[in-house]
């Protein structure tokens, strides 16, 4: 026989239960009485600002519903059943292991689901596949742990550039004894330098990988497409609404993973315009100074600065390192040896280690002032310095 409970022990349990989880209860309380709460508390995929991502919201949401409906159904059947065919009812089980008006029902109806599924699935799925007839061509290369972006159809000086993490190292860092701190509004999602792109034009990415496979994940334009060592793969967009738009790589590519944010801004056609001039004039610079020539001082400033973007993550600010992966700096034998040794090892890395090759990442100016910043840093001191132009020579000859 099953022991009585008291209303006391009802009671006693009650009060026992709402002293231990009031938190929750009172959370529960607040979203589910809030409009305001609920509203912002968004659980589904976002509509997005193209026509590919409000018709892949739309072909998501019909599914959703189609399964809402055969759960009905088919829960519904089942608590019937355990309810109207109940053994206190004197049911009694039947005896027959097969029926072929049954099966060719659960058989047919299924098939008749899956089809209207699938033809509205296909048209989406055309539709994001179909990247002809682009006006602009954008190459998207992603390094451990940022991303290079190319603008492939340039007229004069061609634009390439890097978009790194910016938020600020003390927001994320949380270490025994130190406050981290406030963090900003956009944490982990906002970066140095955003892809720009165009309002009501159809652009085209070409993704690809420079080391090991990361994913392009912009949920506002329903994108999110593998970049892979070796392979290219092609998406495209029309973004018909201006404004910045935020994503992140969606594949587990290191230990910094979660630092790889993605930013684009979408602009009207004459501001893209005037920005991309002002990207082209920029780089035409940057071209001439490959044949510039420069003080040693002057780019163990300019070093500094590409050293904090680029190598600070792994050799740490210090130049110690985190060895045995990211080895120190500071008294290295490749920071104290042979100028063509260092030269080498940034150029085209190490196989078989954690050093990219930065070769095809960075600018002669940028890698000679890192190096000539390595070398006469975090105790170093060999006195000498690498030129632009000899980067250059190396980066053709290769």
């Amino acid at each position: 026989m099953l022991p009585t409970l008291s209303t006391n022990t009802i009671s006693s349990f009650f009060s026992a239960f709402c002293r231990r989880y009031s938190r929750l209860l009172l959370a529960l309380t607040l979203v589910f009485s809030s409009p305001a709460l609920l509203a912002s508390w968004t659980l589904n995929m976002r509509e997005g600002i193209t026509e590919i991502s409000r018709e892949t919201y739309n072909l998501h949401m019909t599914i959703i519903w189609i399964c809402v409906a055969i759960g009905v159904v088919v829960y519904g059947v089942l608590f019937y059943s355990l309810f109207a065919y109940r053994k206190s009812k004197g049911a009694v089980p039947a005896t027959f292991y097969h029926n072929t008006t049954a099966e060719i029902i659960w058989t047919v109806i299924p098939f008749i689901i899956l089809i209207a599924m699938a033809v509205p699935s296909t048209k989406v799925l055309m539709k994001i596949y179909d990247t002809d007839d682009s006006t602009m061509d954008i190459r998207i290369t992603g390094y451990q742990w940022r991303w290079q972006y190319k603008y492939l159809n340039d007229k004069g000086a061609p634009v390439v550039y890097f978009s790194n993490l910016s938020t600020p190292a003390e927001q994320y860092e949380n270490f025994p004894g130190k406050i981290s701190a406030e963090k900003g509004e956009h944490y982990l999602l906002e970066v140095d330098e955003p892809l720009v792109i165009p309002v009501n034009k159809k652009v085209r990415f070409l993704l690809t990988s420079g080391d090991v496979i990361h994913s392009w994940w912009m949920p506002d334009f329903a994108i999110k497409k593998d970049a892979i060592p070796g392979f290219m793969n092609a998406s495209s967009v029309i973004a018909e609404k201006t404004g910045i738009y935020r994503g992140q790589c969606a594949e587990l590519c290191g230990r910094n993973h979660g630092f790889m944010p993605i930013v684009v801004e979408v602009k009207e056609q004459a501001d893209f315009d005037k920005w991309y001039a002002e990207k082209q004039e920029a780089a035409q610079k940057v071209a001439d100074m490959t044949s510039k020539e420069f003080t040693r001082e002057q780019l163990v400033e300019m070093g500094q600065t590409v050293y904090n973007t680029y190598c600070m993550a792994c050799h740490q600010a210090n130049g110690q390192g985190l060895p045995p992966t990211f080895p120190a700096l500071a008294g290295s034998k490749v920071a104290n040896g042979p100028l063509e040794g260092h030269l080498d090892t940034v150029l085209h890395g190490r196989k078989g280690t954690a050093m990219a090759a930065f070769g095809t990442q960075l600018s002669p100016v940028d890698i000679a002032a890192v190096i000539t910043f390595e070398r006469n840093s975090f105790g170093n001191k060999m006195g000498d310095m690498a030129t632009p132009l000899q980067v250059y020579q190396l980066q053709q000859a290769k």
